[in-house]
């Protein structure tokens, strides 16, 4: 997490202050009551002081904007029952919706090339993976689950414009990298297998498909989805130019 003004960041470096901040920026503009941010800070188990400490944290953080030059300074934190509001612009996570709501309408419009390159747009705001550096707790844990999941279906229609504008080359080492990453989603696995049967590689396609279909045997004793085995049948006949579009529709 970042807070940037001239040129340095100026995030907290205690663990439970940033922790405050990252709740109330990804609540940005809206009212973070003191229990939930209770329940994140120390779970079911608040200690007495809990209320005091919370202050303190909170003075914290206004110290830390204060110090922006008044003319940089974008943000506050406010009281306002039952708890706190961080008034400030877009944020980093809301213009990715953003961005990324802009490619979606314009994969749905037909617009392919633009929506690959809106949709690029949108997963280059990402630095890392979010919330890395912070102690989670169930609050944030929640959010930071609910991003990831954003973000993968975000990635996956960048992939499927890319796949529609015939850059399978292009895709395939990306794609074995995700499917390492993320085991059990068919989506990615399907375009590996699609990708490698555009580009000739009838083998590996194929052995693409049969390295999912041990991952989910062994850990999920499920076969692939009827969708990915029409996938394999198609690769198996030869057929080429086969739709995967509706297991990989994301958009």
């Amino acid at each position: 997490m970042e807070v940037i003004a001239g040129g340095r960041d100026l995030a907290p470096t205690a663990p439970r202050v940033k922790a405050v901040l990252a709740l109330l920026a990804l609540n940005a503009n809206r009212v973070v009551g003191t229990d939930t941010l209770f329940a994140e800070l120390w779970d079911d188990r608040p200690p007495r002081s809990a209320a005091t400490t919370l202050q303190t944290y909170v003075y914290q953080l206004r110290r830390i904007l204060d110090s922006i030059p008044q003319g940089d300074r974008r943000c506050d934190i406010v009281t306002k029952a039952p708890g706190y509001v961080l008034r400030t612009g877009e944020t980093d996570a809301e213009r990715f919706l953003t961005v990324a709501d802009q490619g979606r309408c314009l994969w749905r419009q037909g617009h392919v090339a633009e929506a690959a390159e809106r949709l690029r747009q949108a997963l280059g705001l990402w630095r890392g993976h979010a919330l890395a550096d912070i102690n989670l707790g169930p609050e944030l844990t929640i959010h930071k689950a609910h991003l990831c999941e954003l973000r993968l279906r975000v990635l996956e229609l960048r992939i499927q414009a890319d796949a529609r504008l015939g850059r399978h080359q292009e895709l395939i080492p990306e794609l074995r990298s995700l499917v390492a990453e993320h085991r059990l989603n068919e989506r990615l696995h399907a375009q590996l297998i699609d990708s490698l049967r555009a580009v000739g590689c009838r083998a590996e396609a194929l052995q693409a498909y049969q390295d999912l279909r041990r991952v989910l045997k062994s850990e999920l004793g499920l076969e692939p989805a009827p969708d990915v085995q029409r996938l394999q049948a198609e690769v198996l006949n030869g057929v080429h130019g086969g739709s995967v579009t509706a297991l990989l529709r994301t958009g």
